[in-house]
Order: C-alpha cells, then structure tokens, then sequence
C-alpha cells in the first residue's frame, strides 16, 4: 500500500511540475499585458523616447589625417570645384564650407573636373573621394 501511495504521489508532482511549466508563458504574456494598460505613462514616455531620438552624427576627419584609398563611404558632399592642386580638390559645398577632397586611382569618375565644375562627390572620413561626379 505504501508503495502505491509513494508512486501515486511522484506521479502528481511530476503531473503538476508539468502543468506549471506549460503554463507559466501563457501567465506571464497575461501580466505583461495587464501591467502594459496600467502603466501607460511609461510606455509613452519610451515611445516618445524611440520617435524623438537623433542619431548622432559621427566627427569630422582629424586635422592631418587623409585617406589614399577608397573605403567605407562617411558622407556626400555637394557644391562647387574652387581649386584643383594636383589630386586634392577643394569644394565649396551649397552652405559656403569649403571642403577638400582627395582624388586618386580608386575614385570613380567619368571625367576630369575643373575649376567652376559643379560636383557632387562621396568621400570618406579621411576625405578620399570613392566617386565624383
């Protein structure tokens, strides 16, 4: 008798660890949802929080630092050809900065700019141009 009880009994903890475990998701989704109706404060303050956010833009080149190669592409720079001194193009963009731009085997381009050309070029952080157009 003993050992029919001692069975019956692991086979309703076993049975019920089970039920538990099958359950708890299901539990959990439950309260979250009902937490997520009371506390609407917070969830639109985090919403408000992911809308607003600005992605902060990444620094410019350090002074000296200049790329030779083609690589990962930092921004597009738009505007004038103000000088051209061997493979350096200066560019003044449509804000009245003025920008230099290194030209090299690498660069894609149809043709040779000049000064006056207007050029629309895709450098990267260091200033090398990947393609000018």
């Amino acid at each position: 008798m003993k050992k029919v009880n001692k069975q019956t009994l692991t086979v309703l903890v076993s049975t019920l660890a089970i039920v538990a475990l099958a359950i708890a998701p299901a539990l959990a989704k439950d309260s979250k949802s009902k937490k997520s109706g009371h506390s609407s404060h917070s969830s639109a303050k985090a919403a408000a929080e992911a809308v607003s956010h600005v992605p902060e833009q990444s620094e410019a080149p350090k002074a000296g630092h200049h790329d030779s190669k083609p690589g990962p592409a930092w921004k597009t720079v738009g505007g004038t050809v103000k000088n051209v001194e061997g493979d350096i193009y200066t560019v003044e963009d449509y804000e009245g900065n003025q920008v230099s731009l290194r030209v090299g085997q690498g660069t894609k381009h149809i043709k040779q700019k000049k000064v006056g050309d207007t050029v629309r070029a895709e450098i990267t952080r260091g200033g090398f141009a990947n393609s000018i157009q």
